[in-house]
């Protein structure tokens, strides 16, 4: 009796506890489904042309979330994020496989900004959220770098807070990738070495500026290596280097968004060495309050080769409603020297060869 007495003061006490604790959450789980078709010609060296179904995006990458926020009190919140990459094309896990390959992180947050933890997006991807206006298309200029839209570090302290409109933020990874599962988010550089503080290390940094009628924003990004580390940086004393200053304006309804990213990759050998200028202008504008017209041109200039790229798209998207919409894009990429970019990210173009595609789709928000 007195044991069955005791079970059901703990389960009480246990239910009183736990209330105010659920009363206070919030978690949102949200989504994104996209998918299409895509036919592009000089595939291979042979020049064959491919129609699929494309895996990495559409307009933007499909996406399952969890989503939270709990409130502690006198302005303090606690926050945390889940995020996992869907592959449509297969219903596989995107980002190397990863189970929250997207991000994954705890944090607090309060008027000073918020600070997290773990796997997150970092300064690279941000800065160009607001001038990029193809972002993660399929032809867009992550076809030419496919860091752009895959700019996350793991095991990572973060930053950002936005004060009036300045906006900063910084990361710093102790181990920027632990996978080695293939794909342009799996470069297998785990860091956190003892006796090594550079192994693997990750550090960003963004000053931005923007009100509804300009902005301007700057990133940093510097990534070291280590031993078995993808791109040839397999020492902790090789480096990727990404320094961008983007920006838009808007006219009318119009925006206008440019940037430039300089890069410099020193590697372990010469011969993996890369010094690289990637520019970039854009504009959306919307036809009716359905449909929306973007274009983009993006030129690649290698230092010291021939093998520069330059990326022509556009796009062309109908809302079916705020959460539905369909979408067809155009692109071409002109390839110099025995540059071998494809139009479509993730897919494939024989060296040398220009290419061009058109692709379709639908996407669904919930």
């Amino acid at each position: 009796m007195k044991k069955a007495t005791l079970c059901a003061a703990l389960a009480t006490i246990g239910g009183l506890a736990a209330h105010p604790a659920m009363a206070q959450s919030q978690v949102t789980v949200y989504g994104i489904l996209d998918s299409g078709l895509v036919y592009t010609n000089n595939s291979n060296a042979a020049g064959d042309s491919v129609v699929k179904v494309p895996g990495l995006t559409g307009s933007v990458p499909s996406r399952l979330g969890f989503r939270g926020a709990e409130d502690l009190g006198g302005g303090l919140q606690a926050v945390f994020v889940l995020e996992s990459g869907v592959n449509v094309d297969t219903g596989t896990m995107g980002q190397g496989n990863r189970l929250f390959g997207r991000q994954a992180y705890v944090g607090l947050k309060s008027a000073y900004g918020t600070l997290t933890l773990g796997r997150q997006i970092n300064m690279t991807f941000l800065a160009a959220v607001k001038s990029d206006v193809m972002g993660p298309n399929l032809f867009s200029m992550s076809s030419i770098d496919l860091y752009i839209p895959n700019a996350r570090s793991d095991n990572a302290i973060g930053y950002l807070g936005a004060f009036n409109d300045f906006t900063v933020g910084a990361t710093y990874s102790l181990g920027r990738d632990a996978s080695a599962a293939g794909g342009p988010a799996a470069t297998g550089c785990a860091g956190e070495v003892a006796g090594d503080a550079k192994a693997c290390r990750q550090v960003t940094g963004l000053l931005g500026y923007d009100n509804k009628a300009w902005g301007v924003t700057a990133s940093y990004d510097i990534l070291y290596g280590n031993t078995g580390a993808a791109a040839g940086l397999t020492t902790s004393g090789s480096s990727d280097k990404r320094v961008t200053l983007n920006g838009y304006t808007m006219l009318g309804a119009t925006k206008i968004g440019l940037g430039l990213m300089d890069r410099k990759k020193v590697a372990a050998t010469r011969a993996n060495d890369l010094e690289s200028d990637m520019y970039y202008v854009g504009a959306s504008h919307p036809l009716s309050p359905a449909l929306t017209l973007d274009g983009q041109v993006a030129r690649h200039d290698v230092k010291g080769s021939a093998n520069d790229s330059t990326l022509t798209v556009v796009r062309l998207t109908y809302n079916l409603s705020k959460r539905t919409a369909v979408y067809s894009s155009l692109g071409h990429m002109r390839n110099g020297g025995l540059a071998a970019i494809a139009l479509d990210a993730g897919g494939t173009v024989g060296a040398g060869l220009n290419q061009s595609g058109v692709s379709a789709g639908v996407r669904h928000a919930f």
